[in-house]
């Protein structure tokens, strides 16, 4: 189940649940009790890659650089 984070305006904290996606946009009281909140967007890191990692492995025959398989003019 997804987490949501949000911020209660009147007494500035914040705060995290676990509903689902469907209840996202509902209102949220803060543990506090208040009504008077706020869902924040949170930024989540999908794709790209980690510095230091491997750069993924060519596919056979994926564009030459020699050897047989690779288009370096086997006869």
């Amino acid at each position: 189940m997804p987490r949501y984070e949000y911020r209660c305006r009147t007494c500035d904290d914040t705060f995290e649940l676990s509903r689902p996606m469907a209840e996202s946009s509902a209102p949220a009281d803060c543990p506090a009790g208040h009504a008077d909140t706020v869902k924040l967007l949170s930024a989540v890191a999908v794709g790209g890659s980690a510095a230091g990692a491997p750069a993924p492995a060519r596919a056979m025959g994926g564009g030459g650089g020699g050897g047989c398989c690779g288009g370096g003019g086997c006869g």
